[in-house]
């Protein structure tokens, strides 16, 4: 079960560096959530952005479309707190990806240096990675 399959929001296109987070967001603290490190990932969000668009579909239902589409026993549960990202996330189940577009997905992807680690350093020590 992948864990924050939405990138703790970033992958949903919703962010960028520009976006301020309070200081009371958990994001506040993690190292992939600076400015400097959002905007190098940028990359695979203008990636998601693009193929959704391709597809009619939303940056998130495209991560979210990846995922399910890796192997039939990963499932991907995003959070969500608003109705309308309930429906927006269970759309992902409609959205066809081709081997096509997963072989370009992965070759973009491999090809985007990710910045920032996932947790600062204290954090990851707690999840045994």
């Amino acid at each position: 079960m992948p864990y924050s399959p939405l990138g703790k929001g970033f992958l949903t296109g919703a962010m960028s560096k520009d976006t301020p987070i309070s200081e009371n967001d958990f994001r506040k603290i993690l190292p992939r959530f600076t400015p400097e490190a959002m905007e190098k990932n940028q990359a695979l969000v203008d990636l998601l952005k693009r193929i959704a668009g391709e597809k009619n579909a939303t940056p998130a239902q495209i991560a979210l479309a990846w995922l399910l589409a890796q192997k039939p026993w990963i499932v991907p549960i995003p959070g969500t707190t608003k109705l309308h990202r309930l429906e927006e996330n269970l759309g992902a189940a409609d959205v066809e990806l081709t081997t096509g577009d997963l072989a370009e997905i992965e070759q973009a992807a491999a090809a985007i240096q990710i910045e920032g680690e996932r947790y600062p350093e204290q954090l990851t020590k707690l999840t045994g990675l």
